[in-house]
């Protein structure tokens, strides 16, 4: 039996996560397996504009659109690094396909891409990620720390990010107020 791999969902942080770094957090987990998982939190804008950004890395922004938009607080890990979530997949030096039409591109020529008008249809750009080692996620999980669903493509592309963790939380067809923080309670 193949393990369970949840690449391609969103982890919904329980109401009741004290963490302040994952509070109302919505992580969209890029990969999956026995070596661990790893994430971007995609709901947390960072306060930094990617105009800003790329200043920062001598590439100019002159895509007006763009110019405004957030760069995301992506997780603890490597807050220095970016990272671009994107569709479609397209073909850049350093990229980890997530699925079929989506991809975690690190490597800047997808930067200089965007500078030039030339970058993804659709994509999200973070600062830092969410890691976990073999087993820890699923351990958080049994300790009802998050709530697992297929991702949505929508809700990371379409929505503001103050919308998107409801946005996720409506993808599992019930009242959140109704969770309970106990394991093993309703």
């Amino acid at each position: 039996m193949e393990p369970l791999s949840l690449t391609d969902h969103f982890l919904i942080a329980m109401p009741n996560m004290a963490d302040p770094l994952f509070a109302r957090s919505l992580v969209y987990l890029c990969e999956h397996g026995d070596h661990g998982a790893m994430g971007l939190i995609v709901n947390k804008p960072s306060g930094i504009a990617m105009a800003q950004l790329f200043d920062q890395i001598d590439l100019p922004l002159e895509i007006d659109p763009l110019r405004g938009e957030s760069v995301f607080f992506g997780g603890p890990v490597q807050p220095d690094r970016g990272f671009v979530l994107h569709a479609p997949a397209g073909q850049w030096q350093s990229s980890l396909v997530v699925k079929d039409d989506m991809a975690l591109t690190t490597s800047k020529d997808v930067l200089i891409a965007v500078s030039e008008g030339r970058g993804p249809a659709r994509m999200l750009l973070a600062l830092g990620y969410a890691g976990w080692s073999a087993g820890q996620l699923e351990q958080e999980i049994s300790d009802n720390s998050w709530l697992t669903v297929k991702a949505d493509p929508a809700i990371l592309f379409d929505l503001p990010a103050e919308s998107r963790y409801d946005a996720a939380m409506a993808l599992l067809g019930f009242d959140p107020s109704l969770l309970s923080g106990d394991v093993g309670h309703a």
